[in-house]
C-alpha cells in the first residue's frame, strides 16, 4: 500500500555508519495528518483521500473550510493535500490520523517540495553557460550571445535558454532511503537533501524505486 504524508523540513544533519563513513541526512517533522475527506468511485468517480497538516486558528479559516473540518470531526489545519489511491481497499476512514509510524526504517520514499527561489538570474547561473571572454575589448562577458539568425528563421525558438526567473518550482527527489525514525518527536531522517529551505512543507510518499532495488 502506497503511503503519503505531509511534513516540514527542519534541518540537515549527519550520522556515521559502522565503518565511520559520514552519511548526510535531512530531518523532517512528519504529521500528524488527519483524514479530512474520502472520495469514492460511486460518488466522485475516483479513489482518493484528503489529509491535513499544521494547526490553524479557527479565525484564520473561512467558514466554508471550517464546516468542511467540522463535518470530518477534526481540528482545522493549515495545509490540505489530496492523495490518489488505486482501489477502495487503500482508503482510510474519515477522522483517522496518519502518523510517522506509517513508514519504516530502510524504506525508500519520494519527497516533493518547492525549491528555493533565486529571483531573476542570468544565463551563467541559471543554465551554466560558460560566458564569453573577458578580454580584448569584450565589454560584457556574462551575456548569452546570439539567440537566432536574422534572415532565417527570423525569430527566437521556443524553449531557448535565456535569463529569467530561477527556483521556486515544484521539485521531487526520488528514492531517498529512510535512515532513522524518531516516533516520539515525529521525525524522519532521510539520506540526502530535500528541496526547499528549512521550515517548508514537503510531501513524503512511498517510492517505487525502492521496490526495484530490493528486487535486484
Amino acid at each position: 500500500m502506497a503511503k503519503t504524508l505531509l511534513g516540514r523540513k527542519l534541518r540537515m544533519t549527519h550520522m556515521f555508519d559502522d565503518n565511520g563513513v559520514v552519511i548526510p541526512l535531512t530531518a523532517i517533522e512528519v504529521g500528524p495528518c488527519p483524514v479530512v475527506q474520502v472520495k469514492r468511485p460511486e460518488t466522485d468517480g475516483y479513489c482518493a483521500y484528503q489529509i491535513g497538516f499544521g494547526e490553524a486558528r479557527e479565525r484564520s479559516v473561512t467558514k466554508a473550510l471550517l464546516g468542511h473540518f467540522n463535518k470530518a470531526g477534526v481540528s482545522a489545519t493549515r495545509y490540505l493535500r489530496e492523495v490518489r489511491c488505486a482501489n477502495e481497499a487503500e482508503l482510510p476512514e474519515v477522522g483517522a490520523t496518519l502518523s510517522v509510524e506509517a513508514f519504516e526504517e530502510g524504506e525508500f520514499v519520494d519527497v516533493t517540495g518547492t525549491s528555493k527561489g533565486k529571483g531573476f538570474q542570468g544565463v551563467v547561473r541559471r543554465h551554466h553557460f560558460g560566458g564569453q571572454r573577458a578580454t580584448h575589448g569584450q565589454m560584457e562577458s556574462r551575456v548569452p550571445g546570439s539567440i537566432g539568425a536574422s534572415s532565417y528563421p527570423s525569430r527566437v525558438f521556443k524553449g531557448t535558454r535565456m535569463n529569467g526567473r530561477m527556483g521556486g518550482a515544484r521539485v521531487t527527489v526520488l528514492g531517498l532511503k529512510i535512515a532513522k525514525i524518531d516516533p516520539e518527536n515525529r521525525l524522519i531522517y532521510v539520506r540526502g537533501c530535500v528541496p526547499g529551505p528549512d521550515g517548508r512543507v514537503v510531501e513524503i510518499r512511498t517510492s517505487n524505486r525502492g521496490k526495484a532495488r530490493k528486487a535486484k
